[in-house]
């Protein structure tokens, strides 16, 4: 798989460093036993790594993750809207 996997899989939640090295070892195992193309075994690279962090990252670990970038999300835009307010 190309880059493109490897960064919409690390943008998924609660997927780590290890999680990725483990879906690409997957891949380049499959493709390299039975010669076939990444994206003909496995889809388009986004398709493949929401599937992959589905799979991977453990379910309660992604919940987590979700809650603290909808936290994040959020603050990010109360400053934005106390910058624009205080005409920063």
């Amino acid at each position: 798989m190309d880059g493109a996997f490897q960064v919409r899989l690390a943008m998924q939640p609660g997927v780590d460093r290890a999680v990725v090295l483990q879906a690409v070892e997957e891949v380049t195992a499959h493709c390299t036993d039975t010669g076939e193309h990444p994206q003909t075994a496995f889809g388009t690279p986004d398709a493949h790594a929401v599937q992959a962090a589905e799979r991977l990252v453990p379910a309660d670990r992604a919940a987590r993750a979700r809650r603290n970038d909808t936290a994040v999300n959020a603050l990010g835009s109360v400053l934005k809207k106390a910058r624009t307010i205080a005409g920063l």
